[in-house]
C-alpha cells in the first residue's frame, strides 16, 4: 500500500515509517521538523519506497497519485513542546487534522490519528477506559494539546459519520524508546540524560504520580493492528503496567549504575496524578497486548542515550 504518514519524523512516527517500509509498502512521510529530526529519518533516504516532504501539514497537503492510507501522527507532544508552541499545537490539531482527513477523503483512503491518553486530563476514573470523556481544563497551560486532541477526534469521527471515511482513532499512552529527543522534557529521557551525566534526577510534586509506559515497539504493532482493523471509535494503546514517576527514577539510577541524587521541585499546572490504560478493547479487538518487558525497553533505551549523548554536545 501507499501510505503518507504527518510527522513522520518524530520519535513515534519514524518508527511507523520503519514498520511500514519493512511490511513492503511504500512511505511518503511529510514533516516541517518542528519538533521531528531528520536524522530519525536518513536511514531510509536510500530506500526507493520512502520519500520525504519537508511541509506543514496545517496548510493545504497535496500528494499526486493514490493514496491507501493516511497516519496523522504531526504534533508536538511533550509538554515542553506545546508550552513553547502552543499555537502550533492547536493548528496541527485542528486545520491539520483537517488536512490530512481531506486528503483522506479525496483519496478515498484509510484514515488513522494519533490521539493521546492527555484526551483523558487529570482523570477521575482509573484506570481509563475508552469510554470515559476525561477531566480536562480547557483554559489551562496543558489545555492547548489536550483540547486539541480531543478536536481532532471529534473531526475524524464527523468525516467518517458525514463522509464516510475509513477512520481509526489510536490514544496512544506513554512510549519510550531509541529516537526521543535529549530536549523532551518528560520524564523518562530527563531521567536517563541526568543519570547519565552524573546529575540530580528532578522530580517534579512528590514522585507518587504514577505513569504506564509502553516500548515503542509494542505501540507500533499495536497501532497496525488497528489500521488494518474495522474499528472506527477510539482505542487505547499502552502497558497497563503503571509504575510511579519516583519508582522509575529509582529503576533507571539501577539500570545506568549512576550514583546521581533525586531532587524534587514543585508539579506544574494540571499534572495528572495517574495515568493507565484499560486495554480490554485492544485485547478483545485487535489481539493485541504489549510483550516488552519494561527492564528490557529501559535498557535499549538507555544504550541509544549513551550514544546520542557524548555527540549532541548538550
Amino acid at each position: 500500500m501507499r501510505m503518507v504518514i504527518t510527522g513522520g519524523a518524530g520519535f513515534v512516527g519514524s518508527h511507523v515509517c520503519d514498520y511500514l517500509l519493512e511490511k513492503g509498502h511504500e512511505v511518503i512521510c511529510i514533516d516541517n521538523l518542528l519538533t521531528g529530526n531528520a536524522e530519525n529519518v536518513v536511514h531510509l533516504l536510500s530506500n526507493k519506497r520512502f520519500t520525504f516532504v519537508n511541509y506543514d501539514v496545517s496548510s493545504y497537503i497535496y500528494v499526486s497519485g493514490h493514496v491507501d492510507c493516511v497516519l496523522h501522527f504531526a504534533s508536538p507532544a511533550s509538554p515542553s513542546d506545546y508550552l513553547e508552541y502552543p499555537i502550533e499545537t492547536l493548528k496541527v490539531g485542528s486545520l491539520g487534522t483537517m488536512h490530512s482527513l481531506g486528503l483522506a477523503k479525496a483519496k478515498k483512503a484509510r484514515f488513522l490519528l494519533a490521539s493521546t491518553s492527555e484526551v483523558y486530563g487529570d482523570p477521575q476514573i482509573h484506570p481509563q477506559s475508552e469510554d470515559y470523556w476525561g477531566n480536562v481544563n480547557p483554559i489551562g497551560p496543558r489545555g492547548v494539546y489536550d483540547e486539541a486532541k480531543r478536536f481532532a477526534e471529534a473531526m475524524t469521527m464527523a468525516y467518517h459519520r458525514s463522509h464516510k471515511v475509513d477512520t481509526k482513532i489510536v490514544r496512544v499512552f506513554n512510549t519510550y524508546g531509541p529516537r526521543m529527543r535529549i530536549k523532551d522534557g518528560r520524564a523518562l529521557p530527563n531521567f536517563m540524560c541526568q543519570a547519565i551525566r552524573g546529575e540530580d534526577l528532578t522530580i517534579y510534586g512528590d514522585g507518587l504520580q504514577t505513569r504506564s509506559f509502553c516500548y515503542v515497539s509494542d505501540l507500533v504493532e499495536g497501532l497496525y493492528r488497528l489500521l488494518i482493523s474495522d474499528e472506527h471509535e477510539p482505542v487505547n494503546i499502552g502497558n497497563p503496567e503503571e509504575i510511579t514517576v519516583l519508582q522509575l527514577a529509582k529503576e533507571i539510577l539501577a539500570l545506568t549504575g549512576s550514583k546521581s541524587k533525586i531532587e524534587y521541585c514543585p508539579l506544574p499546572v494540571d499534572d495528572p496524578k495517574v495515568r493507565q490504560p484499560d486495554i480490554t478493547k485492544a485485547k478483545k479487538m485487535l489481539g493485541w497486548e504489549p510483550k516488552v518487558s519494561r527492564k528490557d525497553g529501559l535498557l535499549n533505551t538507555i544504550r541509544y542515550f549513551k550514544e546520542v549523548l557524548p555527540k549532541s554536545g548538550l
